[in-house]
């Protein structure tokens, strides 16, 4: 019985671990990497034909994103995982594959100017189509036998609609481990979405720590905050442009917009315009609008029971079209522009601070979680000049971080949570934060009287034995060249770095090779190091 750590270890995102057990092997999310994490999106550390079963958590694209890729190369399975997820992952992967066939089209309509190989997208809107087909769903709180030896049961998270804690039952030569995976748990006293459950029981918790070392501001004070920013900018004549994750983050939005439009707090322009603009968010708007039987908090039900529409208001615009996006930057009048991609990697929101960063009068407001090396948090750093569609742009806007909108829970609440196990876990693997991060959270835990680590990228761990059989190494962060228009600056870079990616591979697989060879090859690449410093 072993549990493997593939992704999000000492990592934020790319969520993706393997339990073997039973002559099984199940995988617990399979996710992109995001901002600058940390391995390559090609590199699984597996073969997905060996898989079984593949579990899913939420439907964030970090949790969710290479399900289609595991199609592509030849999984066979299932994907298991709650009714409102399912229906979220049919909006999210075929969305996902259509950024990886749109990215690929751009990179070789480039790269055939200067000679470049060609290269395939990650996965397509067919893979993305065969994995839909393999949907299987579950309500929370009713246990399933999966196999013989391996039950398991998806409780409440609180971080996105349908978002699942994960517990299994694993019998294996007579003895029965449980474990429990937190995915990624919500914030407390968050909208529509209920707080997440508390679990009381496991040997084994896999747990996140996004938030591990800071909590968040409480409701009424960032409410508040958001109406006086919006106040602020609207008596300037500026815009409010807030990049946004389309599926989740945009809805809690609209529900926090809507109560500031009843209670009056923004004088200057109490009929303000509030414009999504992302197809992906108006579809994810219409499911968070529709049968929410068993996953909303209890003031959410209440106001539906009222014939409140929790998410709409006057002058609110969701918009489809390019064309619909476009004519947003030559209204010249004030108004709050909701769009993705969240950290401004990508999507809509680029043209959006395009027409806005370099306007003292406009505000761009962040919400959510910026990775490091992301665009957005390029911005929350202090960036004064930025480049993009090949313009550089002063940053005049005024750049503020709202930090108390994350649908993460908090320090103490993590902490909470970890204290309802009662009696203590065997071992709590702390992942899903950045490295440091990890590695305090754990610390805390173990000061608490936890048997607690921070899980390491590859770490294989003895789950009837409960000890380390593969330590591990730290995931290698993949160094970029400062990007333009979102593409290396250099065209032969890719090049580069995917000769890079295979050495790295190749040092890998020669993990148990003969010292003199290993020594002979880590003495040739030395010298080529030196050779290129020189």
């Amino acid at each position: 019985m072993k549990l493997t750590f593939y992704g999000a270890a000492k990592a934020v995102t790319g969520s993706c671990h393997c339990i073997e057990a039973c002559g099984k092997r199940i995988l617990v999310d399979c996710g992109l990497q995001q901002g600058r994490d940390e391995v390559d999106n090609t590199e699984l550390g597996f073969h997905p034909g060996e898989v079984d079963y593949v579990f899913v958590t939420h439907a964030h694209i970090d949790h969710s994103g290479r399900l289609p890729l595991l199609m592509k190369r030849g999984y066979q399975g299932g994907f298991y995982t709650s009714r409102l997820t399912g229906q979220l992952l049919e909006i999210m992967l075929r969305d996902s594959a259509h950024i990886q066939e749109s990215e690929a089209e751009y990179q070789n309509r480039k790269g055939k100017r200067a000679g470049a190989a060609e290269v395939e997208p990650l996965y397509t809107v067919a893979d993305a189509d065969l994995a839909l087909e393999q949907l299987n769903t579950f309500d929370y709180e009713s246990r399933q036998t999966l196999c013989d030896g391996i039950d398991f049961r998806f409780v409440d998270a609180g971080h996105l609609l349908g978002s699942c804690i994960i517990e299994f039952w694993v019998t294996e030569n007579g003895e029965t481990k449980k474990l429990v995976f937190s995915g990624d748990l919500g914030n407390i006293n968050h909208p529509i979405i209920r707080d997440p459950q508390f679990v009381t029981e496991a040997d084994y918790v896999v747990m996140e720590s996004t938030y591990g070392n800071r909590n968040h501001e409480g409701e009424a004070a960032y409410t508040e905050a958001l109406a006086e920013i919006l106040d602020e900018t609207f008596a300037k004549g500026g815009n409010v442009v807030i990049p946004a994750f389309a599926v989740g983050r945009t809805q809690e939005l609209l529900y926090y917009i809507r109560e500031i439009k009843e209670e009056g707090l923004v004088k200057s322009l109490p009929d303000f315009q509030v414009c999504v603009d992302s197809p992906l968010a108006h579809q994810a708007t219409t499911i968070f609008s529709g049968d929410l039987t068993g996953y909303i908090d209890e003031e959410a039900k209440e106001l539906v029971r009222d014939g409140v529409s929790i998410l709409t208001f006057e002058n609110l615009v969701l918009t489809e079209t390019v064309e619909e996006s476009k004519t947003l930057n030559l209204d010249p009048r004030p108004k709050v522009i909701i769009s993705a991609s969240g950290m401004c990697d990508a999507g809509r929101i680029r043209h959006h601070l395009k027409h806005n960063l370099w306007r003292p009068e406009s505000c761009i407001v962040f919400v959510g979680f910026q990775a490091e090396g992301s665009f957005g948090r390029h911005l929350l750093n202090g960036a004064e000049k930025v480049r993009m569609f090949g313009e550089e742009i002063a940053v005049k806007a005024k750049v503020v971080n709202l930090p108390g909108l994350s649908s993460h829970a908090g320090h103490d609440a993590l902490i909470d949570w970890a204290e309802h196990f009662d009696p203590k876990p065997a071992q709590v693997f702390v992942v899903h934060g950045e490295n440091e991060v990890t590695e305090s959270f754990a610390a805390e835990l173990r000061e608490k009287g936890f048997a607690a680590h921070s899980a390491n990228y590859r770490e294989e761990y003895d789950l009837l034995e409960n000890r380390v059989l593969v330590e591990g190494t730290l995931p290698p962060v993949k160094k970029k060249a400062e990007p333009e228009d979102g593409q290396y600056t250099s065209e032969a870079f890719p090049e580069l770095l995917d000769v890079g990616n295979k050495l790295m591979s190749a040092i890998r697989a020669n993990r148990g090779g003969a010292n003199k060879n290993l020594r002979s090859m880590a003495e040739q690449l030395r010298k080529l190091l030196e050779e290129w410093e020189q």
